[in-house]
């Protein structure tokens, strides 16, 4: 199994990565392959897990730099510098019962610094926890493996579950807007650490490869249920994939350089009753992201998003830049 959920659990990632790639595809481009590509290919994947009964853990990190002031989609002024810097470190276990299905059990870990305005006094701190633990099942439904050719078709689906502090919902209850005062883009729903509510997640995911070229495709959905303090997040659509290039590939280690687009498609959130204005997010990022394999061990990933598009309702504070890395060990 992958860890595709730990990448989307906040979809709502810098340009350094990027020469580190050019650099790193400096060193590497000229190592010639010690085996065939078909057996280094299946190594790597065992180190993702994605192959081969077994345990694996790992941790996946996602670091969120909120920064740009949008109202309905366009430009907006942020005079008060207010901010949201979000870190969700997700801790996983899992079992592969067999090389095809296996179980996935990711905790989440968040800290979320903010500065934002209210009325005209300014508003800083840091809210830190546990965020809602999800348990998923994978099933590769489809592979082919040949010598100058694979193809995996894989599905998804588990539940989430609360148990991350909803208790900063209950600020949708006391926001009044101040006449003259510089309007916040940052609000309760945006800082809790759980959602008080049972979520369904299913998703579906492709990987394609021809001789040292590959592309992958994942889409995530994930269906909520009415949480605490009468608030119901909206249904958030999320994917990601692209091309990418194997760099080195022998049986030993892997090196790959992907292009990664990725996205999400969200609506309002409902509170009593009635939609949250400022809540639904379209957004699509670009970035690299740079993978290593060890034996049929180690898969070590790094990558950053840069948004190339951004629309939202009313006016929020949304993402400036993402930058993600993860570490998975196969037992």
């Amino acid at each position: 199994m992958g860890t595709l959920n730990s990448w989307m659990q906040e979809m709502t990632g810098g340009l350094g990565c990027a020469s580190l790639g050019l650099m790193l595809m400096a060193g590497v481009s000229a190592t010639p392959a010690q085996a065939c590509d078909l057996c280094a290919i299946y190594s790597a994947s065992q180190a993702q897990g994605q192959t081969g009964a077994g345990w694996l853990a790992g941790v996946a990190d996602q670091f969120t730099h909120l920064g740009t002031a949008r109202t309905d989609g366009h430009p907006a002024a942020n005079p008060t510098g207010q901010y949201l810097d979000s870190a969700i470190t997700q801790l996983f276990v899992g079992y592969n019962f067999t090389d095809r299905f296996g179980l996935q059990f990711n905790l989440p870990v968040i800290e979320r610094t903010f500065k934002r305005p209210q009325g005209f006094t300014i508003d800083q701190g840091t809210v830190a926890g546990i965020g809602d633990a999800s348990l998923l099942g994978n099933l590769i439904g489809y592979r082919k493996l040949a010598e100058d050719y694979t193809f995996d078709w894989s599905v998804l689906g588990g539940l989430k579950f609360p148990t991350g502090d909803p208790g900063r919902l209950q600020e949708e209850f006391r926001e009044v807007a101040v006449p003259g005062a510089p309007p916040s883009g940052i609000h309760g729903h945006d800082l809790t650490l759980g959602t008080g509510s049972v979520d369904g997640i299913i998703g579906t995911g492709v990987f394609t490869r021809w001789r040292r070229w590959f592309a992958t495709a994942n889409v995530e959905y994930s269906l909520r249920t009415p949480g605490d303090f009468n608030y119901q997040f909206a249904n958030d659509l999320t994917w990601l994939g692209g091309p990418g290039v194997y760099l080195a590939l022998t049986h030993t280690y892997s090196l790959a350089l992907q292009a990664v687009v990725s996205g999400e498609n969200k609506g309002k959130d409902t509170f009593q009753g009635a939609a949250a204005e400022d809540t639904a997010l379209t957004a699509v990022y670009l970035g690299p992201e740079l993978t290593f394999t060890w034996r049929n061990k180690l898969s070590a990933q790094v990558g950053a998003d840069l948004p190339l598009r951004v629309d939202n309702s009313a006016f929020q504070i949304v993402p400036s830049y993402r930058v993600r890395a993860s570490l998975t060990w196969h037992f």
